[in-house]
Order: structure tokens, then sequence, then C-alpha cells
């Protein structure tokens, strides 16, 4: 069953992680962190990134301003760009190693013990990125919902709410997690070589044909 299942496991492991670093990158520039709606001006939705704070009107426009300095930024938002950074780049580090550390790849075909090293070493990246994505939009939500409920601001006063790259981003790090499990799994199980495959061919085929000389009369 390994020499089936274990290219499949190791190709669902690098789609997984690549959609998970695919969309941890757009979470990263997406400017909806935070929606905020205004009862006095249902027309206008205020959203708010990591980068940039926008208006989007009902007609279609769209407008945006970039943030003027890193440091007057709030906490969270500070901490969730250099967080988001280190995920990005700890997952295109890992989409390298797993790349050349594959069954598939002919490329050390004969250096098997180096390519579960890179595998394994890759499922792990993919891993410490899912964590640093989940940890940054998981801390701008909590504050979100802090601030949403705080009893000290007035009711008067319009609240933040969760933004569409806050779900993009839990899913980002679900997804670069699951990837790299499953690498993780493949190098604990069998290796696959060629001619062990046609080994298990062969035998399977040798069976049946000792069924069909003992069932026939």
């Amino acid at each position: 069953m390994a020499l089936v299942y274990r290219p499949m496991m190791q190709f669902s492991g690098m789609l997984f992680a690549l959609l998970g670093w695919v969309l941890s990158c757009l979470t990263t520039y997406l400017p909806q962190w935070k929606n905020l709606n205004l009862e006095l001006n249902e027309l206008e939705i205020w959203t708010m990134g990591l980068w940039q704070a926008c208006v989007v009107q009902e007609e279609g426009g769209m407008q945006c301003k970039d943030f003027d300095s890193f440091l007057a930024l709030p906490t969270e938002l500070r901490i969730s760009r250099i967080l988001m950074f280190f995920s990005n780049g700890l997952g295109f580090l890992g989409l390298l190693l797993s790349g050349f550390g594959l069954d598939c790849l002919k490329i050390g075909e004969r250096q098997q013990e180096q390519k579960k090293r890179l595998l394994l070493f890759g499922g792990m990246l993919f891993w410490i990125s899912g964590i640093t994505a989940v940890v940054p939009v998981s801390w701008v939500a909590h504050s979100t919902v802090q601030e949403f409920w705080d009893e000290n601001i007035p009711d008067i006063v319009p609240r933040w709410d969760f933004g569409e790259a806050l779900f993009v981003g839990w899913l980002a790090g679900f997804c670069l997690m699951l990837g790299g499990s499953l690498l993780n799994c493949t190098t604990c199980s069998a290796e696959v070589h060629p001619s062990s495959v046609r080994y298990a061919v062969a035998e399977q085929q040798d069976q049946c044909q000792h069924l069909e000389t003992e069932t026939r009369p």
C-alpha cells in the first residue's frame, strides 16, 4: 500500500502547501483585514489591511490610502506584517526543498537519504509557515472582538468587524500545516523504487496464473 500511496501523498502535500503559500501571500496584501460599516452612510464600507485603509462605495468605486508610518500602526498590525513576511519566506523555502526531495524527481535518485531529509525539512518549514500565518490573523481577530465588545466605547461609535482576509489567512495556515503533515508522513513510509514496483506486479501476476491453473478441470 505504501508503494501506491507514497507518491500520491507527496503530490497532495505539495498541492496543499502550494495553495496555502499562495493564500498566505494573498492575505498579506489584501486590505480587508477589518471591515467597518457606518450606520450614517450605509453606502460606504471602510476596510483596513496591513498596508492601507480603503473606502468601498456601493457604486463600485474603491479608494485606498497607504499608511504613512510603520511605527504609527497598532501593535498587532506591525507584528502581523513581520510574521506574514516570515510565513511567506518559509513557505517559499519549503517549496524549494520539498520539490528536490520528491520521489518523482529524477535528480539524486541514488541519494535517497538526502532526498528524505529534504522532504522532512520542507514539511517542517510548511508547519512553521502555517503557524506564523495563523498567529497574526488570530491576533487581529482577537483584538477586533475585544474592541467590538468593549463597554468603555460608546454605542454610537462604529465597531470594526472581521474582514475577508482573516478567513483567507486561516485557510492558508490550515493548508500549509496539512501539506507539511502529508510530506512528513511520506518520510516514515517505505521508499518507492521502480524495481520494487515491478517485483510486486510480477508477483501478483504469478499468483493470478497459479489460481487459474488450480481452477482448471
